[in-house]
């Protein structure tokens, strides 16, 4: 306020206004004294029109600019804080009130991956909780979350990695309802592997949870005409997987895949990459995955309808299998506090690019440098299958259900 009466002051006193100073008119003196007076005023006032002018071209020249300005400012801010609160960016802390169920009294949790029900002993690995360097992922609440999900349709894509979220987000909303006769598969399918379609019914909610079993998204064909001998089939790079139809009219939409982009699963089986009606014999895994991604962001772009389904795109999830041999799990006791290179991979390097070209708005769930500090949490030879050891999936309850913490508490923040 003091200095506003500052400037006040100078400005009485640079225009000569303020307190009236008495003069007797009758002095000629005082006639001169008032003609050299207005003059100055002229001068003053010559001067400040043209500056008047100018401020007030400018003023409307730049309203709508500042406007925007304003406008951007707040969603800078938002920006901004989202930045400054990176979900994916933290650690792993022990957290005495977790694991948030029991995978031995949820029906829909598979026996393969209820490490502890297939013989761990330790049960530390049950209880880490991600916690982001900057902020807080908001705590579970089951029944927020099931309100929130009333009426709408959940679909997961992807591969078994997917189903395993999948499995992982219904074990967990399970806790929150007290009929679980009320939950229910929908065709009465068994969960496995080889179904490419299930769904879970929360009927007291009217809502589902789906899972659609497409490993690379886009369409694998058995048995391609005219082709070298070698090739037992291709993947169509520029054909989204036939029941795609399927995906969309959801209202939650989260796509995953990448664990099946390898020599083993492509080229050691026969399989190799097809554009339009050419097989590429010669192309690399990295080339052809951006290929299909590129389909993927133009069927998203075409079908998904903005006003109802948020998409969301999961990254690569890192496996821990020894150096040497992938016979052997190179598993840790407690979460390691080095990835060791296993927080960057090609694939979630791609998914970033692909979704950073959308239009229709997608949220990338960056979960591989996470998931890379957990070498605790894999299955390793707490299976179905002791024999075979599995150093990809994760045991449940595990390192998925913290995935699926950072999924709903976008939908939250959202809501």
């Amino acid at each position: 306020m003091s200095t506003f009466n500052r400037s006040k002051s100078i400005n009485q006193r640079t225009l000569g206004v303020g307190t009236p100073r008495t003069a007797s008119f009758g002095s000629p003196r005082v006639k001169l004294t008032s003609v050299s007076h207005w003059f100055r005023w002229l001068v003053v006032i010559g001067a400040l029109f043209p500056f008047s002018i100018a401020i007030a071209g400018g003023y409307f020249y730049l309203l709508p600019s500042l406007t925007q300005a304003f406008q951007g400012f707040g969603t800078s801010k938002v920006n901004d804080s989202m930045e400054e609160c990176n979900l994916f960016d933290g650690n792993w802390v022990f957290d005495e009130s977790y694991p948030l169920y029991n995978a031995s009294e949820c029906p829909f949790a598979e026996q393969g991956f209820n490490c502890l029900g297939n013989g761990r002993r330790d049960e530390d690995y049950l209880r880490w909780r991600w916690k982001p360097k900057r902020c807080d992922i908001p705590r579970f609440n089951v029944h927020g979350i099931l309100e929130r999900l009333r009426n709408k349709r959940v679909v997961f894509v992807g591969d078994s990695m997917s189903r395993t979220q999948w499995e992982s987000l219904i074990c967990l909303l399970m806790t929150g309802v007290e009929d679980k006769n009320s939950v229910y598969e929908v065709n009465n399918h068994n969960i496995t592997k080889r179904i490419r379609f299930l769904s879970v019914r929360f009927n007291s909610f009217n809502f589902t949870v789906e899972f659609f079993r497409s490993v690379f998204l886009v369409q694998h064909v058995w048995m391609p005409r005219h082709v070298p001998r070698r090739v037992r089939s291709t993947l169509k790079l520029d054909k989204m997987d036939d029941i795609s139809n399927q995906w969309v009219n959801s209202d939650i939409l989260i796509f995953n895949t990448g664990h099946w982009w390898v020599p083993e699963k492509l080229f050691e089986t026969g399989c190799y990459f097809q554009v339009a009606n050419t097989v590429r014999l010669g192309m690399s895994i990295p080339v052809a995955f951006r290929i299909a991604l590129d389909t993927w962001a133009s069927w998203v772009e075409k079908m998904i309808d903005t006003n109802r389904t948020h998409v969301f795109f999961r990254t690569y999830e890192p496996s821990h299998w020894s150096e040497q041999s992938h016979r052997l799990c190179n598993m840790s006791d407690i979460p390691i506090s080095e990835a060791g290179g296993k927080d960057r991979s090609v694939f979630s390097d791609t998914i970033l690019e692909a979704v950073k070209n959308l239009t229709v708005p997608t949220t990338v769930l960056h979960i591989t440098s996470m998931s890379a500090l957990r070498s605790d949490a894999h299955v390793g030879k707490w299976n179905s299958n002791p024999s075979i050891p599995d150093c990809s999936h994760w045991c449940l309850p595990g390192v998925p259900d913290m995935w699926n913490e950072i999924l709903l508490s976008y939908l939250l923040s959202q809501s």
